[in-house]
């Protein structure tokens, strides 16, 4: 899960837990499952509307969340749907003038970014199942 997860950021999280368990960090990254799976939902919504400024917005409400987890390819789908919800190509620099574009740029990468999220989200939740039963 290299390329998914940055270590160095999530070993930092992993550092705020007491010795013996993995409660806090447990409760960050389960907290974030409910919070990735509610802004998908309101994604999903704000695409049949074609609300490229609330796709925009939740694109870098969700980028933040999964950045403080390390979560990269999370994190760099998220900011291209927020790119593309502003009227930019995928970097960011350069316009998107064509709304429909845009639209089918979010649509692709909200598919993309919720596979990568299934891929983390079954790694992380085995990763704590398998603490708590070792102990």
């Amino acid at each position: 899960m290299a390329e998914t997860i940055d270590q160095t950021t999530f070993e930092q999280i992993l550092e705020m837990d007491d010795d013996d368990d993995r409660d806090f960090s447990k409760g960050i990254v389960y907290g974030f499952f409910d919070q990735a799976e509610a802004t998908f939902l309101k994604m999903e919504e704000a695409l049949k509307e074609k609300n490229l400024s609330e796709l925009s917005s939740l694109g870098h409400f969700l980028k933040g969340s999964s950045a403080t987890l390390g979560l990269n390819k999370v994190k760099e789908a998220c900011e291209k749907i927020q790119h593309y919800g502003a009227g930019k190509d995928e970097t960011g620099t350069n316009d998107e003038k064509d709304e429909k574009v845009s639209l089918k740029n979010i649509e692709k990468t909200l598919a993309d970014v919720k596979k990568d999220y299934k891929e983390v989200e079954a790694f992380l939740r085995k990763f704590y199942d398998e603490k708590e039963s070792s102990d």
